[in-house]
């Protein structure tokens, strides 16, 4: 995100709306429920509901690149920490079923993997860098 505008930052540059900051705003809180949620059993809040499932995607006027990029960061932060404390074979509970925490990890090297390669396209569409 170094040396790109916050206009830029927040340009959608797709039909379906997605923007540099809004991949990172979405990681956020993919961390937050696979490593806080449903590892630490932690209740937290996330912007998306049933009638706005994209919530995470999309950058509010009131939100700022400092405060998303912060949050972020303390969301990877305490991902960190908790893996820590718990072993891969370890199960925990998603709705009705288990998931292992060798699964959510090998998730979340795919997620990052896929949305830094969008994240690559964005970038070079607004100034032609090539980022990898």
């Amino acid at each position: 995100m170094d040396g790109v505008s916050d206009e830029d930052l927040r340009r959608i540059q797709t039909p379906s709306g997605v923007c540099l900051l809004g991949i990172v705003k979405h990681m956020t809180y993919v961390y937050r429920w696979w490593f806080a949620a449903v590892i630490g059993g932690q209740e937290h809040g996330f912007p998306w509901r049933t009638d706005d499932p994209d919530a995470d995607w999309r950058i509010e006027p009131e939100e700022t690149t400092g405060g998303i990029v912060s949050l972020f960061k303390a969301e990877v932060e305490q991902a960190y920490e908790i893996i820590e404390w718990v072993g891969l074979e370890d199960l925990h509970d998603m709705g009705s079923a288990q998931v292992g925490v060798r699964w959510i990890m090998t998730h979340m090297i795919e997620e990052a993997a896929q949305h830094n390669g969008h994240a690559d396209i964005l970038r070079e569409n607004i100034d032609g860098s090539v980022t990898s």
